[in-house]
């Protein structure tokens, strides 16, 4: 397995801002990953460092370049997705189409027309026509049909009904990603993408705070439902949080052993989301 994206030291300050502040980090190849954090925890930052869209300090390889220096050349190897509206909305699909055909080497339009089959999207249709989850897989048609190597994703299914985005999910996986390929994710809306997930990174106030393998998290964070009676039992194990669901306490700890777990009451699985806002305590103060 090799590492597509090396960051030590990542620095990068706005004025007296520090958005992000000496983060480390790895991401390998074939991998699908999180990058989670609350609003201006970084990681638009870390991204556009990614993308060569901005200046940095410290250590950044990506697919063995160097972003700033080397945008161009990163660029044949890298698909980005934003907002899905930042299409222009005179724009036809068809002349969407040939546009990216023209500027990238590694599109195939015949793959793209294909996946746009299985929607209702024409090719003389104007952007300002389709609704957003339409624009939506227009972008992912676009996306698909690029053999690259390292898929970025900032909030790609922004506004988009639920329907849309398990739609977006669905098709990423099942008809993209494969093992040659790196998929790295930023969203707000953990549970829908945790079942893809291979790995989670936690941003926090421009430092990463957690990154590990989901199989990793499942090991290592436990939930459990503890009676009144053995609730001072249970703080002597210092949980990372607590809440009330029908008189009883809820903990979540990090590290506990399966024995002290069973013996304090209920053992349950924690989601990426419940970990996360019991990180997450005093982001958004």
């Amino acid at each position: 397995m090799s590492t597509v994206v090396t960051a030590r030291n990542l620095r990068k300050r706005y004025g007296k801002f520090e958005a992000l502040k000496g983060c480390d980090f790895q991401i390998e190849s074939g991998r699908i990953v999180g990058l989670i954090g609350p609003n201006g925890a970084g990681k638009t930052t870390a991204l556009k460092a990614m993308l060569g869209l901005t200046q940095y300090d410290g250590e950044l390889s990506v697919l063995g370049m160097n972003p700033h220096s080397q945008r161009h050349q990163l660029m044949q190897q890298v698909c980005f997705i934003a907002d899905v509206a930042v299409l222009p909305r005179w724009i036809r699909v068809r002349q969407a189409i040939d546009y990216v055909e023209g500027v990238h080497p590694r599109f195939s339009r015949a793959r793209c027309d294909q996946f746009l089959k299985r929607t209702k999207i024409g090719p003389e249709m104007k952007v300002r026509q389709l609704s957003k989850g339409m624009i939506a897989q227009l972008h992912l048609a676009l996306v698909m049909a690029i053999d690259v190597k390292l898929l970025v994703l900032d909030e790609p299914t922004l506004g988009l009904d639920i329907l849309y985005r398990k739609e977006f999910y669905q098709t990423l996986l099942n008809d993209y990603f494969d093992q040659e390929k790196t998929i790295l994710i930023t969203t707000h809306q953990v549970e829908e993408i945790e079942h893809i997930l291979t790995d989670v990174m936690f941003i926090k106030d421009g430092q990463i705070t957690l990154a590990a393998s989901m199989d990793a998290i499942g090991e290592r964070f436990t939930e459990v439902m503890v009676g009144i009676d053995q609730r001072d039992a249970a703080m002597r194990f210092k949980p990372l949080d607590e809440r009330q669901v029908f008189g009883k306490s809820i903990f979540l700890f990090d590290g506990i052993s399966n024995a002290d777990a069973a013996a304090l009451g209920e053992i349950r699985k924690p989601g990426i989301a419940d970990i996360f806002v019991a990180t997450m305590k005093g982001a958004y103060a």
